[in-house]
């Protein structure tokens, strides 16, 4: 049986209409022209104008100002070749509304100029309710705000206005209703709150609460990686305050805050949405924190290296001081040492008495210029292999006879490798350290001692230590611990600092750990102080393992006494000093010939003048150095004995290893005695021990 097709339907044109009228999509009839000659009510609706307005409207009243040129010039090419552009295949574009908005949409465009209408139906679909458009425009805004907190990072060098921005920024980035930083104290024991928004009830900012695996913060350290929470009420992972249910809070996300690897804090966000965060919270915050803890790690890197360049000029400051000091205290000591044996004051006890006083004075001036150079790393070291288990139990014997009985001391040194040190300094060094604990503990307490192989040094001390950081098992740490009342950050910030004090007037001078801090960085390693109050103090040396025995020898048995007649060249620039080293000399019955100035002495030299001992002190004005002068004259006459002197002696290391100097050093000031052992010990150190005599 034939098919039968169906009658056409009636009022053909009115049906048309009304499926033109009640089409989904916005629909514009436009001619050639450009002007909108039909629209339906979805098109009103979409573009917010009454359906009369658009009749008659140019369709580029509907594009934006900012893309309308290159529009005209698209209508004109498309005019020229029209082509039906189905939906799905179509741009991505965005329409401009009556009252200026702007709304993304799809066009699909149909020319009907094959059926002989000069026309072209536009097909419009509003997109911004899209699930993936909703997302790209989340994605845009989360990279809008990142791009904001990285501008501001650029821009400031305070830590602290940056901190203060991040909760802000990733609050109102993810609409949730609070936002916080915890940062992990230098202890890692506890948590402070360093920003937020929204804060209420306990959480107010400079809180602080323990680090442990069972608090918010605590299990996202503890994991090491983002933590989402989908709903408070049912979390059974960590205890959840109580405030954050009675506040509403629904849902959370936390990320860790890492430093060169290891974790100093978290960022979390909260909410009152369930299931509020998702992947691209996610990567946000995971970008948030990375920006922040990029940002605080530079602006501490900007202060480790701002501090080490104070440190360095106060250093350059006091070794300078200490210099002159040295010099002026010779002289004093030196005339105070002649007018001792004078027989006008020989027999008078009141004269002697107040020579005494005044002895006594000038060996205290140069203790101070002693530690002075020792914060300035201006001391020779001698290096050598230091066993710390057995240093560390020698110097609790020492202590546990001389400390307060309400002071504890305990020692932790079963098992750790040598390091290599100056023994007397770091005795020292841990004495100092040991002082300034009983002080903080005027009750008594617990003075502990430990040591043990440093596998890698904290993260802190990566720019400072330079590639040594990187090695591993590189260092030996010593630390020295107290249970004291601990210092405020203000203090440890500035406890290395010479002349800083916080003991009353004639307690203390405030060298002990300045002094401290120059031994670790001349013996090429460092120090680094945890304090709190209430918390007590550790003050732990990071210095590096032994691993191969140093160049500085142990001397040979020196005689007791000079052969009288020694003939000393003594090369001083300055008068007084030099008038005292003459003194000395004569006094110790030698031959002296003298000069101000490197230069004169090397002519004499080489002039043959007979001389067995050279006598000359290091910096010698706008000349020639004195080690200059020591190796051109060892270099003329090889068997030369050489003592070099100092008013300190960073200065002789330039151009020398830091094993030692190859001559014999004599440290300003210098009594009468310590010349003559400083000089028999040059002279049994010499190549060769006979007099040198002029060759030939």
């Amino acid at each position: 049986m034939p098919h039968r097709l169906p009658p056409p339907p009636p009022e053909e044109g009115r049906l048309f209409r009304s499926m033109f009228a009640a089409y989904p999509d916005a629909l514009l009839l436009v001619d050639a022209q450009g002007l909108i000659v039909r629209a339906n009510p979805a098109a009103a609706t979409l573009l917010g104008y009454d359906l009369a307005e658009l009749v008659g409207l140019p369709v580029d009243a509907l594009v934006p100002d900012s893309i309308r040129p290159r529009h005209a010039a698209y209508r004109g090419a498309y005019g020229m070749s029209p082509k039906p552009r189905p939906m799905g295949t179509q741009l991505e574009l965005t329409a401009r509304r009556k009252d200026g908005s702007e709304v993304m949409v799809e066009i699909a465009l149909s020319p009907l100029q094959d059926d002989g209408l000069p026309y072209v139906v536009a097909a419009i679909r509003g997109i911004a309710g899209y699930p993936r458009v909703q997302q790209a425009l989340q994605q845009a805004r989360y990279s809008e705000y990142i791009a904001k907190l990285a501008r501001l990072a650029v821009d400031t060098r305070d830590p602290q206005a940056l901190l203060s921005q991040v909760p802000r920024i990733a609050a109102e980035g993810m609409q949730a209703e609070m936002a916080v930083v915890w940062l992990l104290e230098p202890n890692r024991l506890e948590f402070r709150l360093a920003a937020g928004v929204g804060l209420d009830g306990d959480e107010v900012e400079g809180r602080r609460q323990p680090n442990r695996p069972d608090t918010p913060a605590g299990f996202v350290v503890a994991e090491g990686k983002p933590v989402l929470v989908s709903n408070y009420a049912r979390e059974t992972r960590f205890k959840v305050p109580p405030d954050y249910l009675q506040r509403g809070l629904v849902s959370g996300l936390a990320v860790p805050l890492s430093d060169r690897g290891s974790i100093v804090g978290t960022l979390a966000v909260r909410s009152r949405e369930a299931r509020r965060f998702g992947d691209d919270e996610l990567r946000f915050l995971d970008s948030l924190s990375s920006l922040l803890a990029t940002s605080l790690q530079r602006a501490q890197t900007e202060e480790q290296l701002s501090h080490a360049q104070r440190m360095e000029s106060v250093g350059q400051l006091t070794g300078g001081i200490a210099h002159d000091f040295n010099n002026l205290l010779t002289v004093i000591q030196g005339n105070l040492q002649v007018l001792e044996f004078e027989p006008q004051v020989a027999d008078e006890p009141r004269l002697q008495q107040m020579l005494g006083a005044a002895t006594r004075a000038a060996k205290r001036g140069a203790e101070l210029t002693g530690k002075l150079l020792a914060f300035s790393r201006r001391q020779r070291l001698v290096p050598t292999r230091v066993e710390p288990p057995l240093l560390l139990r020698s110097l609790a014997d020492m202590l546990h006879r001389t400390l307060d009985e309400r002071v504890q001391i305990v020692v932790d040194a079963e098992a750790c490798p040598g390091c290599r040190a100056d023994p007397g300094q770091l005795e020292s060094a841990l004495l100092n350290i040991a002082i300034n604990a009983r002080d903080a503990m005027p009750e008594g307490g617990t003075l502990s001692f430990a040591c043990r192989p440093c596998r890698r040094v904290p993260t802190e001390l990566a720019a400072e230590l330079g590639e040594a950081a990187g090695a591993e098992d590189g260092f030996v740490e010593i630390s020295v611990s107290d249970t004291g009342h601990g210092m405020s950050e203000a203090v440890r910030d500035r406890a290395f600092e010479p002349f800083f004090t916080t003991k009353e007037a004639g307690r203390g001078t405030g060298l002990g750990l300045s002094t401290v801090y120059g031994f670790a960085k001349q013996s090429n390693g460092a120090v680094v102080i945890d304090s709190a109050p209430g918390a007590g103090t550790r003050v732990t040396l990071y210095l590096p393992r032994f691993d191969a025995p140093g160049r500085a020898e142990a001397r040979l048995q020196a005689p007791a006494v000079l052969v009288p007649g020694l003939r000393v060249m003594v090369v001083e620039d300055d008068p007084e000093v030099l008038a005292v080293c003459r003194s000395f000399l004569l006094a110790l019955k030698c031959e002296v010939a003298a000069h101000s100035s490197a230069e004169a002495a090397l002519a004499a030299l080489e002039r043959a003048e007979p001389v067995d001992l050279l006598l000359s002190d290091v910096i010698l004005g706008a000349g020639m150095r004195g080690t200059e002068l020591a190796r051109r004259a060892s270099a003329l006459r090889p068997a030369l004995a050489v003592l070099l002197m100092s008013g300190y002696s960073s200065e002789a290391m330039v151009g020398d290893s830091s094993a030692g100097l190859p001559w014999e050093l004599l440290r300003k000031p210098y009594s009468r005695e310590e010349l003559s052992k400083a000089m028999v010990r040059a002279i049994t150190a010499a190549p060769a021990t006979a007099a040198s005599s002029p060759p030939g």
